[in-house]
């Protein structure tokens, strides 16, 4: 009985040991990556000058055609993230201003995610590289059920979030091999495809009266003097509980209502999503709205 706790004990501290130096080689692959993902690209960057910020899920990442935005002057970067939540938008904004980002104004994409205060696993994941080396990150991840686990058990995280975090990530990351995230500074354009789902139904959505992520966002732009610009974004006509927007206005009363602005199915890649063209009107109407005023008097 001695000889086998003996073996099972040395078993478990060499289990431990590799769960260390595991651990700690990918961390150290993802502390030196800068051109796989948005996320990365802020963690391991130092301080920036721009005029336009853009925050957000798919519906910021897909509707805000960042290089419009350069064409008028604006440095610009679209940080929206397919997938992504509020909690997402909130510590990527954390971070910038804590690598001492000069950022002129944020326009946030603030409509259906208002709904929940919940992370978004498959984007979050990203940001887990990076807990032990980061307080920030840390301290937004300490209210998670699963904290103690991600920050406490040697690559555990790594394990749990292998199809994002893991071993072919960790590889791709070894070898540099770049993806598109960061092509058209940000902004990733959708293309008109015949079998996109255009229909849609929110009727059981609802905002909640003070959203965590939100408040946070809008807090740090007042404390940090940045000017905050938070829209809604279109959604094809054939959309269930419209009246989802109206609620948003009621609760957020200064958040600017556009999700009328494009209107047609030859502008939707799908119902939730513009494509292209109808992301470029939209984004002329956001300019000519917010920024046309600045640029003239630039000129």
């Amino acid at each position: 009985m001695k000889k086998f706790l003996i073996y099972t004990a040395k078993i478990l501290l060499l289990t431990l040991l590799v769960a260390v130096l595991l651990d700690g080689l990918y961390t150290k692959l993802f502390m030196s990556s800068h051109n796989r993902g948005k996320i990365e690209q802020v963690f391991n960057s130092k301080a920036q000058k721009f005029d336009v910020v853009i925050l957000g899920s798919s519906r910021a990442n897909n509707h805000f055609a960042a290089p419009m935005f350069e064409e008028k002057g604006l440095k610009t970067f679209n940080y929206g993230m397919s997938g992504g939540h509020l909690f997402e938008a909130s510590l990527m904004l954390k971070l910038m201003i804590e690598r001492k980002y000069e950022i002129k104004n944020v326009i946030l994409e603030a409509d259906l995610n208002l709904s929940n205060e919940h992370q978004a696993e498959g984007i979050s994941a990203k940001f887990l590289p990076y807990i032990h080396e980061s307080k920030i990150i840390k301290d937004h991840f300490s209210t998670e059920k699963d904290f103690n686990e991600l920050y406490y058990i040697p690559f555990y995280r790594y394990i749990k979030y292998d199809s994002r975090i893991g071993f072919r990530e960790a590889f791709f990351t070894a070898i540099n091999k770049k993806t598109n995230a960061l092509d058209h500074l940000g902004y990733y354009p959708l293309q008109k495809h015949k079998n996109g789902n255009m229909k849609n139904n929110i009727v059981n959505l609802n905002p909640l009266p003070h959203n965590k992520y939100y408040e946070e966002i809008k807090n740090l732009c007042k404390t940090n003097h940045i000017n905050f610009i938070a829209v809604m974004t279109p959604m094809c006509e054939n959309t269930a509980g419209m009246n989802y927007f109206e609620k948003v206005k009621k609760a957020y009363p200064e958040i600017h209502n556009y999700e009328n602005v494009v209107i047609g199915d030859e502008y939707f890649a799908s119902c939730g999503h513009m494509n292209d063209a109808g992301s470029k009107i939209f984004t002329a109407r956001i300019l000519n709205d917010f920024f046309e005023k600045k640029i003239n008097e630039k000129k």
